[in-house]
């Protein structure tokens, strides 16, 4: 027979999956015998029981009787006895914490009758009695039977004003004996039912509502935020009460074993003074500082101490306890290893591998990736005074101010007069990249977490918020409106914050990160406390990582901050964007070529300016891997709009200045428009359609490589031919590669030192990837157009149409472009990875989709084998942090 209930004494902190954290840290409280109140928990397992079958599961009740009837002998108290009675309280426990998520119910087991008993055996304090049974029929009014908390909350509020005053203890005997009664009426007329006054019913129907909580909108909602599955379930602990509301020699608290804001050890914590637990957290009075409580009750303080400091050394990390001092006596109502700030995070971690309380794996295991990113990115001051006016998808972290412009082009204008802008678009698109990279940060009205805006912005670590669908933003005008009716145009300064998604009209003081100036080489920087806690788990987690990390950089100055922030090497270098702005006309010479003689001259007009692309990021790169995508995207990118060209037409010919270029370029548009380019004329169909397009890329980067290494450089290019699907495609391309290496060579006199390989991007080149591997050298897992790819939807649409549908209903717990979908696109990586290996045994794999920089992403592409992830610059030392985790840096757990 199942067991669904077990005792305080009979579990430990290792078990929550089964009773949740808080019954796990009460068992283990109990075991190392400290002062917990009896009691016991009913397991996650009934909890998953009831909401699969909608009922009690068989069983559970008998238990809890059992349970019951020993926690009773164990106080000598019996629950609803009218002259002594037992209390409970009956909370809730997840496996992992979610605080303020779920129900709780204080004092189970007051009725008419027994309130009076309470009072008895309380020398008569029927205050004491009385605010107990309120605020159990307010709790139970709430989170039973469903009233809505303010009505409770407006007649306690009513109460209190008639009285003159605003604080609870001013209330009399008579007070709360009047207020119990509002309260029972408040039930009858709410819920249609009167408050029960059996106390076993009260037990039973609050254990059903805890159960029920793990359901509520909130809860759900906080556990997609968190990754938290929903199919865990909660415990209920049962536990018997103690009370902090029984005079001036009583009360509650909450502590911290360290600082959960700064990681710094003292005495941290609250204190309330005649008070039940729900106070402390709902903020309805002030606390006191919990150093204050040596001086309420040295005794019940130095012994708090003591457990704070033995708890701490058990657990080995910052502890979070929630207690009570019942006249005079301490009691410990939970505990659990307590929540952080980044900042404490990497601080407690240093600290407790210093004092030698864990070894440095385990300290790199205490820190994420998520929270190095907080670190590293700049954030607004919080007491600065700020204007919000919008919201919308935190697409890329930091802090940006600065003035708004609607186009590129002004973008570039005022940040060369030395302006600060952010580049304020309905949308972004590959046009707007000076733009981009002028701005300080990027904010658009439309789009997602994976739309260009977004994708560009994190690979350049710049500010971006995207999808904020509040705005109107009218570019003709230059201007956008808020939802509350502010009106910022062209030329005005407003702060958007990356991390949290805001955006507010003026200027926000922004605060500088200290983590980057150091990874930026500010030696300054590297003598602040935090930063060499960050400095000294970084190093060990590079000294224990298989993985190696590299970055996205299309430019010299990107491929510089990569190495400075610890790349090792280029894992995707992007030469389409190098074919845009002054270049774009020498594109469309090349697209609009009638014989082969023009396509020629396009050509070598292209080709010095390629070449010096190139002897810059390896000159950058030197001795490490430059993985140099050849151009990848639809050829109709690098030509006007239809709809502008033919405006631009008719205007000619109305002041009979018609063009016969602009006759041939609205030509060759209306001829290469394609319905889904995406799926068209891109990646190694542009060099097979268009002779000489990847073998004027090659000669570039050969040349650029024999240049580099005749002056003692040690340049190591690896050139990718991107959507691949076949291995003659491969095959054709890079015959022409070693030819025109062979004939680079023969110019130069140098030996070149170069691999050729492909980005496995479509579920076709999966299924024949050992016979791709025949001629690859390496393979590139470009996984943002595999998931598209595999998923059948489209990056750049899908989260403005059904992603928050999906959801919400559960079908996806994140996004499959920000966590790589391990079951099905991961799957198709491992099958590639397996197959291409056995064909070809040293072939080199890595990763440069998006994924690359996410954590969950990194340890699966380790655990697969992959030998490097690639991320943008700025996530390269988030990349290096998860790596070195999850080589089992920090495989025991904290």
């Amino acid at each position: 027979m199942t067991s669904y209930v077990y005792d305080f004494s009979q579990g430990g902190m290792d078990q929550k999956d089964l009773l949740g954290g808080k019954g796990a840290n009460l068992a283990e409280m109990t075991g190392l015998g400290m002062p917990v109140p009896p009691g016991f928990t009913i397991s996650t397992d009934a909890c998953r029981a009831y909401l699969a079958e909608g009922q009690q599961p068989d069983g559970l009740a008998e238990e809890v009787t059992t349970h019951l009837t020993a926690l009773e002998q164990a106080r000598g108290k019996r629950l609803g006895d009218p002259d002594d009675p037992l209390l409970v309280s009956v909370r809730s426990g997840a496996k992992f914490s979610m605080p303020g998520m779920m129900e709780t119910v204080l004092n189970v087991g007051l009725n008419d009758v027994s309130v009076q008993g309470l009072a008895r055996v309380a020398g008569g304090d029927e205050r004491f009695a009385y605010d107990s049974y309120r605020r159990l029929l307010q709790m139970f009014g709430s989170t039973v039977l469903g009233i809505e908390a303010s009505i409770f909350a407006d007649a306690l509020d009513a109460l209190k004003a008639e009285r003159g005053s605003e604080d609870d203890l001013d209330l009399t005997a008579d007070d709360l004996r009047g207020l119990v009664r509002t309260y029972q009426d408040l039930i009858r007329e709410h819920s249609g039912r009167d408050f029960p006054q059996d106390p076993r019913e009260q037990l039973d129907l609050a254990v059903l509502a805890v159960f029920d909580s793990w359901n509520t909108e909130r809860a759900a909602l906080y556990r997609r935020q968190e990754q938290i599955p929903d199919d865990l379930g909660t415990a209920v602990n049962i536990c018997s009460m103690v009370f902090g509301n029984g005079g001036e020699g009583s009360g509650t608290g909450v502590a911290f074993t360290r600082d959960p804001a700064t990681g710094r050890q003292g005495v941290y914590g609250d204190y309330l003074v005649n008070a039940q637990g729900e106070d402390v957290v709902a903020g309805i009075r002030n606390t006191v500082p919990l150093a204050d409580l040596e001086q309420i009750d040295k005794a019940a303080y130095d012994e708090l101490l003591a457990i704070m400091a033995r708890l701490e050394s058990h657990y080995r990390d910052l502890c979070d306890i929630e207690f009570t001092v019942e006249q005079g006596k301490l009691w410990m109502l939970q505990t659990r290893v307590g929540k952080r700030t980044a900042e404490a995070a990497f601080r407690i971690a240093h600290s407790l591998a210093d004092e030698g309380i864990i070894d440095f794996d385990e300290a790199v295991d205490r820190v994420t990736g998520a929270q190095l990113a907080q670190l590293m990115f700049p954030r607004f001051d919080t007491d600065s005074e700020r204007h919000l006016i919008g919201t919308g998808m935190n697409a890329s972290p930091g802090a940006a101010v600065g003035k708004v412009v609607f186009d590129s082009p002004t973008a570039v204008e005022r940040a060369a007069r030395g302006d600060d802008v952010i580049l304020v678009r309905r949308t972004t698109t590959p046009d707007d990249l000076s733009g981009m990279v002028a701005a300080k940060g990027i904010l658009t009205s439309r789009g997602g977490k994976t739309s260009h805006a977004a994708v560009v912005a994190r690979g350049m670590g710049r500010t971006c918020v995207c999808g904020a669908d509040g705005l109107d933003v009218d570019i003709a005008a230059g201007r956008f409106t808020a939802a509350d009716g502010t009106v910022i145009a062209e030329g005005d300064t407003i702060s958007i914050d990356g991390t949290t998604g805001e955006i507010f009209a003026g200027a926000v003081e922004v605060v500088d990160s200290l983590v980057v100036r150091h990874f930026e080489g500010d030696e300054a920087a590297g003598d602040d406390e935090l930063v060499r806690a960050v400095t000294r788990l970084m190093d060990h987690a590079d000294s224990v990582r298989r993985l190696g990390v590299r970055a996205n950089a299309d430019t010299p100055e990107d491929a510089t901050r990569a190495r400075r922030f610890g790349a090792q090497g280029i894992g995707l270098c992007r030469t389409e964007h190098m074919f845009l702005g002054d270049r774009r006309e020498l594109v469309e010479h090349l697209i609009l070529a009638e014989d082969a003689e023009q396509q020629r001259v396009a050509l070598d007009a292209l080709l010095p300016l390629q070449r010096e692309d190139f002897t810059g990021i390896l000159e950058a790169m030197d001795g490490l891997p430059v993985t140099i995508r050849l151009l990848d995207p639809p050829l109709h990118e690098f030509l006007p709009d239809y709809t502008e060209l033919a405006v631009r037409l008719a205007i000619e010919q109305e002041h009979g200045e018609d063009q016969p270029r602009t006759h041939r370029l609205l030509a060759a548009v209306k001829r290469l428009h394609e319905e889904n380019p995406m799926l068209g004329l891109r990646g190694v169909r542009l060099g097979i359609v268009i002779p000489g397009l990847f073998t004027m890329q090659a000669r570039a980067i050969l040349e650029a490589t024999a240049a580099r290494t005749a002056a003692g450089g040690d340049p190591r290019p690896e050139i990718m031919i991107p959507l691949v699907a076949a291995p003659q495609e491969l095959e054709l391309m890079k015959a022409e590669i070693i030819a025109v290496a062979a004939e680079v060579e023969q110019e130069t006199g140098t030996k070149l030192s170069f691999l050729v390989g492909t980005m496995i991007e479509l579920p076709r080149a999966v299924m024949v990837a050992d016979q791709i591997a025949a001629s690859a050298e390496f393979f590139s897992f470009g996984t943002n157009d595999l998931t598209q790819m595999t998923w059948g939807f489209s990056r750049d649409d899908v989260e403005a149409s059904f992603f928050s549908t999906y959801l919400d209903k559960g079908i996806f717990a994140v996004s499959p472009f920000e966590s790589l979908d391990t079951e099905g696109v991961g799957q198709l990586v491992a099958q590639a990875v397996r197959t291409g290996r056995e064909a070809r045994p040293d072939l080199h794999l890595g990763v440069c989709g998006e994924h690359g920089g996410d954590p969950a992403s990194i340890h699966f592409f380790d655990e697969v084998g992959l030998d490097y992830v690639s991320c943008s610059p700025y996530r390269v030392p988030v990349a290096r942090l998860e790596a070195g985790r999850s080589a089992g840096a920090g495989s025991a757990s904290a």
